[in-house]
């Protein structure tokens, strides 16, 4: 690259001189500049057209299958105890429900530990006196040996052994407004139920101070010592006289309660203190019986035979409190069905035909950012979206899918002997001249409330849906399939497109590219012209100087 001198000895502006000079090449340049823009704002309005269309695509592949129209209710005799929800495999007709038992998540709220007991608070703290213990967590799902271990000592805090339960498959938590611990199952059921087991006395005491012992555990607790009882009772019996003192002395420490469940005079539970223990509530499964056949389940979630059944409160047992089960075709869901798919065929078609039919831009070009300098955003904003609406008009390609689908809705189908259009059942077009707008292929039905064209017509579609589901079931299903495989024809893989595109994405990308190299050409003649002007002004203004130095050489000779 020469180098830029400015106009210090002639006093032109080369820069300018320059400019002009080469502007032949940069109107050229400017030309596929914005030939660019326009392609790069052609490719943005398909991508979001064939994101359209796919999606309308992908919903009409739905409405092909009997699915998508097989829809059922149910309604209960009591829907106070129970929830119940068809699918498209229910039986239509009466059945029969009783909920013996509700699902029961394994509960146990801990005893209050004081006011003074916060999760920062230690099993030393809470009066626990032993050293180190191991508490086990076993579920009753658990196979022989499947415990969970935990490791607790004097320094221990609330909060650690909060996590460790965690870890154990737990919820836990500790409230320090009611100075209680609350542990529960993650799940309902019988399986999840959870006991913490203590199997020596120091491990309970631990448990105990945590107030996580209940009716059962001091039972246990007390037959634990019963038995020490008795095994020391009979060491006494056989000892030497010089030991008796020593061991009676140790046998006098037992509680009076001790002593009567080790004699066999009172069971273990019937000694317990039930004053300030944790209380446990057992997981259980829920049970029902539908049509007299008994299901069980973990949760009170049921789903037999096209129902799911949510089961809330018990009925009892026997057809006198049993809750009746009524499963019918569902004509409100298969009427919105219908009136849905209308509404997005509606409103895409009513797009492609806005696009299609849009006013010419042909005197509108992208701005310069000379231009749009001159402008305000709002005018930017007005220019570049007229430009943007024209696009698309009168494209082949989304003329072509336009008939597409106008044709597919079109047609007739024939269902059980019958041929049968949209019209059969009062679904049409308003035509050319009641329609809005670029809204002469949208569909009205006959009757729809919420369609102020049609509102006040006679409404043959749901009569027709009471009357035979069957057969707009049919109808529905060969016009979605035909008019899916029209759009599918559209989306194939050709030279010119990729799959699933329904414009010739492949051409517009070589166009694009074919554009990017001539700017570059241009812009690389531009840099060559600019290069060569300037080295002859470079070559000017250096002459220039020469002359300069002569003229002012000899007139210091001349004495001027």
């Amino acid at each position: 690259m020469p180098i830029r001198l400015s106009g210090i000895n002639s006093g032109l502006d080369t820069d300018a001189i320059v400019k002009e000079l080469v502007s032949a090449y940069s109107l050229k340049t400017e030309k596929y500049e914005k030939q660019k823009t326009t392609l790069e704002w052609k490719q943005d309005a398909w991508k979001t057209m064939n994101t359209k269309i796919y999606g309308f695509y992908t919903n009409v592949s739905n409405m092909r299958y009997s699915s998508a129209y097989s829809l059922k209710k149910t309604t209960l005799s009591d829907n106070t105890k129970a929830t119940v929800t068809a699918n498209t495999d229910a039986v239509t007709g009466t059945q029969k429900l009783n909920i013996l038992k509700t699902a029961q998540a394994s509960y146990l709220t801990g005893s209050y530990l004081g006011e003074d007991a916060t999760a920062a608070s230690t099993l030393k703290d809470l009066g626990y006196k032993g050293g180190a213990a191991t508490i086990k967590v076993k579920t009753a799902g658990a196979k022989e040996g499947e415990e969970v271990s935990i490791q607790i000592g004097a320094d221990t805090k609330i909060s650690d052994l909060m996590n460790k339960l965690g870890e154990a498959g737990l919820n836990a938590n500790f409230d320090a407004n009611n100075g209680r611990i609350f542990l529960s199952a993650k799940e309902s059921g019988a399986a999840a139920d959870f006991d913490l087991v203590a199997e020596d006395e120091n491990s309970y005491q631990a448990l105990k101070a945590l107030g996580l012992t209940d009716a059962e555990d001091e039972a246990a607790s007390i037959q634990r010592q019963a038995d020490a009882y008795n095994k020391l009772y009979a060491e006494y019996t056989n000892a030497a006289d010089d030991q008796k003192a020593e061991l009676l002395k140790k046998l006098n420490e037992y509680s009076a309660d001790i002593k009567q469940v080790a004699a066999g005079l009172k069971k273990a539970e019937e000694v317990v203190n039930t004053d300030n223990l944790a209380t446990k509530i057992q997981g259980e499964d829920a049970v029902i019986t539908l049509n007299g056949v008994e299901y069980t389940n973990a949760s009170n979630t049921f789903i037999i035979n096209g129902l799911t059944i949510e089961a809330q409160g018990v009925t009892g047992e026997g057809e006198k409190n049993a809750i009746t089960i009524s499963t019918n075709t569902d004509t409100q869901a298969i009427y919105d069905k219908v009136k849905d798919f209308l509404t997005e065929y509606n409103n895409l078609i009513n797009e492609i035909t806005k696009l299609y039919n849009a006013e010419s831009a042909k005197d509108y070009e992208p701005l310069t950012d000379e231009e749009r300098e001159a402008m305000s955003d709002e005018q930017i904003e007005k220019w570049e979206n007229k430009i943007k609406s024209a696009l698309l008009r009168r494209d082949n390609t989304l003329g072509n899918v336009m008939n597409a689908m106008i044709n597919s809705m079109s047609q007739t189908y024939e269902v059980g002997g019958q041929k049968l259009s949209l019209g059969s059942f009062g679904i049409s077009t308003l035509g050319f001249l009641n329609a809005a707008e670029n809204e002469q292929y949208a569909y009205h039905i006959d009757g729809d409330e919420d369609d102020e064209n049609t509102s006040g017509k006679k409404d043959k579609l749901m009569a027709a849906i009471q009357e035979n589901p069957d057969q707009i079931m049919d109808f529905m299903k060969q016009l979605a399939g035909n008019l899916y495989s029209a759009i599918d024809e559209k989306m194939k893989s050709t030279e010119l497109s990729s799959a699933y595109k329904v414009y010739n994405d492949k051409e517009l990308d070589n166009e694009m590219t074919d554009i990017e190299k001539l700017l570059a050409k241009w812009e690389d003649k531009i840099a060559e012209q600019e290069d060569y002007y300037f080295d002859k002004f470079s070559q000017m203004e250096v002459a220039l100087s020469k002359l300069q130095s002569q003229t002012n050489s000899l007139s210091g000779l001349l004495g001027q």
